[in-house]
C-alpha cells in the first residue's frame, strides 16, 4: 500500500511539473529575444512572434528556416551573435505568442 502511494504521488508530481517544463524554454526564449532581438528588431517579441500562427510557426521550425524567417522579420539582426542552443528556446516563445496563440499579460 505505501509503495503504491508512493508511486502514485510521484507520478501527480511529474504530470504537475510538465507543464512548466515546456513554459520554461518560452520564458526563457522571452529573455534572449529581449536581450539579444529586441534592439535590432526596434519591436517587442509580442510583436515578432505575431508575424504567424502556431501552426505557421511550427511549419518553419520543421523545415530548418526558422532562423532565416527571423532575419526576414528582422532584418538588422545578426543572427551568428545568437547561440545555436538559444534558437530553439526562441521558437517556443514566438510559438507560445503567436497570432492564434496566448495573449501576454500587460
Amino acid at each position: 500500500m505505501k509503495k503504491m502511494l508512493t508511486i502514485l504521488a510521484l507520478a501527480f508530481l511529474v504530470t504537475a511539473a510538465m507543464p512548466t517544463a515546456a513554459s520554461a524554454g518560452a520564458k526563457k526564449g522571452q529573455k534572449i529575444f529581449k536581450k539579444k532581438f529586441r534592439k535590432k528588431c526596434g519591436f517587442s517579441g509580442v510583436r515578432f512572434a505575431r508575424n504567424h500562427t502556431q501552426y505557421e510557426w511550427e511549419q518553419i521550425e520543421e523545415k530548418g528556416k526558422f532562423k532565416a524567417e527571423a532575419k526576414k522579420i528582422c532584418p538588422r539582426l545578426d543572427t551568428k551573435k545568437i547561440r545555436a542552443k538559444w534558437w530553439k528556446d526562441v521558437y517556443k516563445f514566438t510559438y507560445k505568442y503567436a497570432s492564434d496563440g496566448m495573449v501576454p499579460k500587460c
